[in-house]
């Protein structure tokens, strides 16, 4: 079914026998069922929606953390100085915290350094660790990058600097000569939990090294910042990924949280922390920094126990974020949508050599979202381009950067499955695209460019009831996603623009049952032409969610699509 916005929707097909076994087997409703055999949950993910499962360290005999282990504790009994080299996003940021807080704990000499975006460039490199040793680091453990920095990390060697990596980035033999490295996307035996982020990966490293060596040091605090990493990582929701969303949420006191509080007290913000809040809210206001000129800004925040210095970084990240958005909505104002919807091709290659490079995912992001399709949106950098990209599921885009280094299309880059990011020389740039174009065609494993919704439901079905049974199988996020729904014959009453951008409104069915709706990001888009001026009756493409308003929950339909 075509949609008002241009998008081909189409329902899941399940095989009912599936769903009839299952149903039978655990009580759980057909429509549930249906959910949990798209997904494709094993027999303990199953297990884990009506019984509390913990989360254990899966990485308590593997060879690769007990031998980074052993290397740090060697390092700290020398009192050897540490540097901390964290990537600028969110993953980058929580995990270089994760590892300043222990040393600050320890009382051991260390450092930090989150790179900027313009002025270092992505990840570990020679030209930075020139400037780095400056301060003289014994070892230097690199978090969220290192896994493609066979040269910086062989300047380490020459030096005579140790080095541990812990990355979940895609690497490629040679291996960087780094005394450890900690990444599952190696050809090892942990390489089905390729799913972690750094984080993540600090994380049980940390908690590893903190049991053996009997510390008192409370790690368990910041599983929060663990899961927003994940999320805000787009990694998938889960397996493991998914119980530690379920400890960290449950487990979550604002009152104990100064740095989340003091985002929420400036936001105004009242109702309980949740997965929204830290996907859309929280993240993006931390990771504007890194986008914006103030790479540090993140991890300073997330480090400091000073309630002064909490409240002030808070309030630049937030104000960074809101002009981070500002100019998202003008960059995504001056592209061409119609002429992408329209097009045959089966990625998205956008170039503009002016949109800020801080930027790029984020508008990269978008219009994967919109199009379904996998967006690399590149910009002008003094003398080369620089891209980010961000991916649908079928295709891994970091495996593709890593192919098209070999292919010396590009000079330098790395990435997971669901993002990336490379440079390359303007020369290339016209041999790249072609090269994507065709990579795309041979390596993507999904040729299924429509977009799914699980089932048709009747709006009279949309109650608590209905919505409880619905969230046995959250929290959702990346590859565990928001069931979406498909309502007929709605009619939109009262709608209203709120902050310039949403649309809300009571959605009112043949039957007389209303529901309220809010459609997000909607402002200039063909869905407002339909909600504010079409009157007859629309089918609704959406999620059913609970909206906390004046101390209350109520019911709400997010509004993803319009069908006539």
């Amino acid at each position: 079914m075509k949609s008002v916005s241009g998008r081909n929707w189409k329902e899941s097909i399940v095989n009912k026998n599936l769903i009839e076994k299952l149903h039978q087997e655990n009580n759980f409703s057909h429509i549930l069922s249906k959910i949990i055999i798209s997904r494709k949950f094993d027999h303990d993910e199953i297990f884990s929606l009506e019984n509390d499962v913990e989360f254990s360290n899966i990485f308590k005999k593997d060879l690769d953390f007990t031998n980074s282990i052993n290397f740090l504790k060697e390092s700290i009994d020398k009192e050897e100085k540490i540097c901390i080299l964290g990537d600028y996003d969110v993953d980058g940021s929580v995990a270089t915290s994760l590892f300043v807080k222990f040393l600050k704990y320890l009382g051991h000499p260390f450092f930090y350094y989150i790179p900027d975006r313009e002025k270092d460039g992505y990840g570990a490199s020679k030209k930075l660790f020139e400037k780095l040793i400056h301060k003289k680091p014994n070892l230097v453990i690199m978090v969220d990058c290192g896994s493609s920095a066979n040269e910086a990390i062989d300047y380490l060697n020459k030096k005579k600097i140790k080095s541990i990596i812990i990355d979940h980035h895609e690497i490629d033999k040679p291996y960087p000569k780094a005394n450890v490295i900690i990444n599952p996307k190696k050809n090892i035996d942990y390489i089905k939990h390729d799913y972690f982020c750094a984080t993540a990966l600090t994380y049980f490293f940390l908690d590893l090294f903190v049991k053996k060596f009997k510390y008192k040091f409370n790690l368990r605090k910041d599983l929060i910042f663990v899961l927003l990493a994940i999320v805000c990582d787009v990694m998938p929701l889960r397996k493991i990924n998914r119980l530690i969303a379920k400890s960290a949420l449950r487990e979550f006191n604002i009152k104990n949280n100064y740095i989340i509080k003091e985002i929420y007290n400036q936001l105004n913000k009242k109702n309980q922390l949740n997965l929204n809040d830290l996907g859309f809210l929280v993240g993006p206001i931390l990771n504007s920094g890194g986008r914006l000129g103030k790479s540090s800004y993140s991890t300073e925040l997330l480090t400091s126990d000073d309630t002064k210095k909490i409240k002030l970084r808070s309030s630049q990240l937030i104000k960074l974020n809101e002009h981070r958005k500002k100019i998202e909505k003008i960059i995504l104002n001056q592209i061409d949508l119609d002429k992408i919807n329209k097009s045959d091709e089966k990625i998205i290659i956008y170039y503009d050599p002016l949109i800020n490079e801080g930027l790029i995912g984020i508008i990269a992001a978008r219009l994967k979202d919109l199009f379904n399709k996998p967006s690399f949106v590149i910009t002008n950098s003094t003398n080369i381009l620089k891209s980010s990209a961000r991916s649908v599921k079928g295709y891994n885009v970091g495996a593709a950067i890593k192919r098209a280094i070999h292919k010396r299309l590009i000079t330098k880059g790395g990435g997971h499955s669901m993002a990336a990011g490379f440079v390359l020389d303007k020369n290339n740039l016209s041999l790249l695209k072609k090269f994507l174009i065709n990579d795309f065609s041979k390596y993507n494993t999904s040729k299924d460019f429509t977009f799914k919704y699980d089932a048709e439901v009747s709006s009279s079905v949309l109650n608590k009831n209905f919505l409880n049974e619905i969230k046995k199988i959250e929290p959702f996020g990346h590859e565990n996603e928001a069931p979406i729904f498909l309502f007929k014959q709605l009619k939109v009453i009262k709608p209203k623009l709120l902050n310039n951008n949403h649309i809300s409104s009571i959605l009112k069915s043949r039957r007389g049952f209303s529901i309220k709706s809010i459609c997000f990001n909607s402002r200039n888009t063909k869905i407002e032409k339909y909600l504010f001026n079409y009157k007859n009756e629309l089918n609704v493409v959406g999620q059913i969610s609970e909206n906390f308003w004046d101390n209350k929950k109520i019911l709400q339909l997010i509004i993803k699509d319009l069908i006539l």
